[in-house]
């Protein structure tokens, strides 16, 4: 149990350091946005399960030799109120930090997504009043403000397209149309829920300086993934014109933290320009395509994440 409660705790700190700087600073994500965004999922679940994991095995030494027949005996002790005579303050303070973690975790997941929801419907409640609906654009309303700007708000029966008149002045028509693919392909691609829960972690986890790049590395990508999307109907040129083109006009920065499920087409970065110049790049450059065992090898350093912290934990319960 001490060396699986050890193997947890480097995991845990290889997870939380190292591997995701490494991570943010590699440029092969920007070519394969789908598989990052994965083998990231995977990195956040992993940390957590190792950090939980290996406060949880080592508070449990003194009850068993592996975690599900330990976890039994813990819980019949509890309900008798007694503890074996070798458990030390040690033990039990790792117990506590493990559910008190798990814990915080778990509601700071629930209280982002619910206020993500609330914020979602105060701003469509907003967006009847305050915009009128294009008629040559179902599903699409326009806000007379200066500044351009376009994003989707998620919601049923379906989603809303917004857009400023201040870019409907700006961009030509095929541009417009380019911008309205890429605020669809969030919705269709449902990555305000994948956001909501970076947020989670971030908010959760204020202190610790990856969940932020974490949060960040994120969002540029699922905005690299709206592009390709967006590509498959649009020219690469009129796409990538309407982002310089918008990034030029200085929108306005949308900070994805604040858990609002809409996102503006300009970057959500504190420098703009910055997402900008590498979705214009991405878009006009001529790259190779990756290699499709590069591709299966993230997916399975993915998948190696997810399952080698769980068979750690589980032990002898697989076999």
């Amino acid at each position: 149990m001490l060396a699986v409660a050890a193997s947890l705790a480097l995991l845990a700190f290889a997870l939380a350091w190292p591997v995701p700087v490494a991570l943010a600073r590699a440029e092969w994500p920007r070519r394969m946005p789908g598989q990052a965004l994965v083998l990231w999922q995977a990195i956040a679940l992993a940390g957590g399960l190792s950090m939980i994991g290996s406060l949880l095995v080592f508070g449990l030494i003194p009850f068993g030799s592996d975690l599900p027949h330990a976890a039994g005996a813990f819980t019949a002790d509890l309900v008798a109120g007694r503890l074996p005579t070798d458990a030390n303050f040690f033990e039990m303070f790792a117990l506590a930090g493990a559910a008190l973690l798990g814990a915080h975790l778990l509601l700071n997941l629930v209280r982002t997504a619910w206020r993500a929801e609330r914020q979602r419907r105060h701003h469509a409640q907003l967006l009847r009043l305050l915009s009128d609906p294009m008629p040559e654009r179902p599903g699409t309303r326009v806000i007379d403000h200066a500044t351009p700007v376009a994003y989707c708000l998620p919601g049923t029966p379906r989603a809303v397209t917004v857009l400023s008149a201040g870019l409907l002045e700006l961009l030509s028509d095929e541009e417009l149309a380019a911008v309205v693919a890429h605020e669809r392909a969030h919705v269709t691609q449902h990555h305000h829920v994948l956001l909501v829960a970076f947020s989670a972690w971030r908010s959760a986890l204020p202190w610790f300086p990856i969940a932020t790049r974490a949060h960040e590395a994120v969002g540029l990508l699922v905005e690299l993934l709206a592009d390709d999307h967006a590509r498959r109907t649009v020219s690469e040129r009129n796409l990538s014109r309407a982002v310089a083109r918008v990034a030029l006009a200085g929108a306005p920065r949308v900070d994805a933290s604040s858990a609002v499920p809409a996102r503006a087409f300009a970057s959500e970065t504190s420098s703009p320009g910055e997402w900008a110049d590498a979705r214009v790049a991405r878009l006009t450059e001529l790259t190779a395509p990756s290699a499709p065992a590069l591709r299966f090898s993230v997916l399975a350093m993915a998948l190696a994440l997810v399952v080698v912290p769980t068979m750690l934990l589980l032990g002898p319960a697989l076999y």
